[in-house]
């Protein structure tokens, strides 16, 4: 048997380095990778320990403890998920205050790379966050960001400036609302803080940070001193973790968005992921966060789009997020002002134009960030890959021809981008139903019938998001397991659960595309889900809060698929129903290992191979081709030997 001198799943991965020839990502022997695994995880949006009084933050634990590392590492290599997105949040490195980074967490995440480096299991780091922050009702930036502005934070929820506290301890059994925090992007604290991040010299340009904050930094301008310390931070961390050669690239922001960059009224609403409940515009979320009671829209979203079904008094007690001395940085630029009959719009169209046309959040703000943060991440390290995204629902690079065209050309120069992009069954995340049989197309709002037509939507949508020439990867998708009101939680049966993940990975299988499964939280339980917002994601469950995490719907996740490919692969197909595996691929004769099919536990008891040319050509040919099956390694491996043309495996 010769698997094992296979370098790709050796113990010893001190030197592997991926590396990006065309579309594909390829490993050190040449053979072209699908990578498969899962988001580790989502609770690591919410730290370990909290004492507010006390400002002790620490996320050491997350996403699993140190001792049991090696059972959870194990576990995953058996599922074949090889290649995982380890969530840091900006918060957990550098919670206490600017360049004061947390060193006891980065060695607790350079422990847990070592473990994972001992299984051959790979990661890439994730700058993860959601609406901006955890002081912003989602996770992410630490809180002395939106301080920098002034802001005191105990006040936000009163003034309306965002959605909700993000939830850590929900015990209830109706903690299932339809997911709605989203919606907190169009909130003042998440759409302010990210307009300066990304575009604070353009619309912003007197704006700098409070001193009590930044320091000798002061005078910086907002947009510049919000990016350095985001980027130095992880190039810290990059530095600290230097050794671990289980990581194989870095993110550079989870789900950006664009805040108010774009608007082409300030009185409307727009740059939004879902509209539901009460939504202000830009003008009534400024007022109000200022002190000011406003009355906004409250929204639905259904399967016939979008409708104004009442209203909202936002701000009742008039209360002001800003500390005495500190305005509003909006106020500061000339956006609005306070008129002689309560707070007046200026200028409407302030975020509507950017030298001289109309501003493109990927091309002129998103792109360039992006490559300041490669560029810094990459003096240590020319080898790492970096996995870019842009904003869900078309906000940039998803679904944007220009976008993709402009991601594409920046790729060119430096072939280390990944596009990472993210993908979900909208109307089953959102209304917490799945029906094999039913969908809605969301780009025209017509209903999809037939479980065929609903199959060749997810395609649809999937392959919408590909850019050409680069590499593409769906860094997150999944469901929320509290669909139908968490029945399984009681019954057991997950059939539904598993029905969608099968049609899901079905649809990546069919265009050859690698993925992360979001998410796997080892500390799940069904009371609180994931211990954020009220999502409920994992493919793990502690149940009732005890004992190890324990896999559930494995049916729709645990499955083959071809890992590493001795050439170009050109079609697959796995029949969960039938038990049946179909890979076609274009071996290269350069190369003189074998191509790698993951094959999980308990799929076949003797399975039948069949490996030959697509087209024969003779016997001789056919005996170059030998596949051998070793089920202690869970891999089928594919030797050409030489051989010339196109393969087919088939296994029954």
């Amino acid at each position: 048997m010769r698997f094992f001198n296979i370098a790709f799943f050796s113990i010893k991965i001190k030197n592997y380095r991926m590396y990006i020839k065309g579309a594909w990502i390829c490993d050190e022997e040449g053979r072209s990778l699908i990578l498969r695994g899962c988001n580790l995880g989502g609770s690591t949006k919410v730290p370990v320990v909290e004492d507010i009084s006390a400002g002790t933050v620490s996320f050491v634990g997350k996403p699993f403890l140190l001792e049991d590392a090696d059972e959870r590492f194990a576990e995953l290599k058996r599922w074949g998920f090889y290649f995982n997105r380890l969530i840091v949040p900006w918060e957990a490195l550098e919670h206490e205050g600017p360049g004061k980074y947390d060193e006891a967490y980065l060695a607790y995440l350079r422990k847990l790379l070592l473990s994972a480096e001992k299984h051959g299991i790979y990661m890439w780091i994730d700058p993860h966050q959601d609406v901006w922050s955890r002081t912003a009702g989602g996770d992410g930036a630490p809180a002395w960001t939106l301080e920098a502005l002034g802001i005191d934070t105990g006040l936000l929820e009163a003034a309306g400036a965002v959605l909700s506290k993000e939830i850590t301890g929900i015990t209830t059994p109706d903690r299932r609302p339809l997911m709605t925090w989203p919606a907190g992007n169009n909130r003042y604290a998440a759409a302010t803080m990210f307009t300066l991040f990304f575009a604070g010299n353009a619309f912003a340009p007197s704006v700098k940070p409070a001193t009590v904050i930044a320091g000798s930094d002061a005078n910086t301008p907002i947009q510049n001193w919000l990016q350095t310390r985001f980027i130095e931070a992880y190039a810290h961390a990059k530095r600290r973790l230097k050794n671990c050669a289980s990581i194989a690239g870095w993110g550079t922001m989870n789900e950006p968005h664009p805040g108010f960059i774009g608007y082409s009224n300030l009185n409307n609403l727009e740059n939004n992921m879902v509209a539901v409940g009460p939504m202000p515009s830009p003008f009534a979320a400024m007022a109000a966060a200022s002190g000011h009671k406003m009355e906004i829209p409250v929204y639905s979203t259904g399967v016939f789009g979008v409708r104004k079904k009442g209203r909202y008094l936002l701000n009742p007690n008039g209360v002001s997020v800003f500390k005495n001395g500190n305005t509003c940085p909006w106020k500061l630029s000339g956006v609005w002002g306070d008129g002689e009959h309560g707070p007046t719009l200026l200028n409407p169209y302030h975020f509507s134009g950017y030298m001289g046309k109309p501003p493109r959040f990927s091309d002129d703000f998103l792109v360039p960030f992006m490559d300041k943060f490669r560029q810094r991440l990459a003096e240590t390290d020319e080898k790492s890959l970096f996995f870019i995204e842009g904003v869900p629902k078309g906000i940039g690079i998803k679904e944007d021809a220009a976008a993709k065209e402009s991601i594409k050309q920046h790729n060119t120069t430096s072939p280390r981008n990944v596009h990472g992009f993210h993908w979900y069954d909208g109307p089953t995340m959102f209304l917490k139903q799945f029906r094999s049989w039913f969908n809605v197309n969301t780009k025209n709002g017509k209903i999809v019938l037939g479980k065929k037509a609903v199959a060749a939507l997810f395609v649809e949508q999937i392959a919408g998001n590909i850019v050409p020439d680069m590499p593409n990867l769906v860094g997150e998708f999944g469901l929320p397991f509290d669909i139908y009101k968490g029945k399984a939680f009681t019954n057991g049966n997950y059939s539904a659960h598993e029905e969608a993940l099968t049609m899901y990975y079905d649809a990546m299988d069919q265009l050859l595309l690698g993925a992360c499964i979001w998410d796997y939280s080892a500390d799940n339980t069904n009371s609180c889900g994931d211990f954020w917002n009220n999502e409920d994601f994992s493919i793990v469950t502690t149940g009732d809060g005890k004992g190890p995490p324990r896999p559930r719907a494995t049916a729709g996740w645990l499955r083959p698929y071809p890992l590493a490919t001795a050439g170009e692969p050109l079609s697959f197909k796995w029949n969960a129903k039938k038990k049946t595996l179909y890979f076609r691929y274009r071996p290269d004769p350069g190369l003189e290992v074998p191509t790698m099919i993951f094959v999980p536990d308990g799929i076949w008891d003797s399975p039948k191979i069949c490996a030959a040319p697509a087209v024969q050509t003779g016997t001789e040919d056919s005996r170059k081709i030998q596949a051998e099956y070793n089920p202690e390694v869970h891999f089928l491996f594919v030797h050409h030997n030489g051989f010339e043309g196109e393969i087919e495996v088939r296994i029954q």
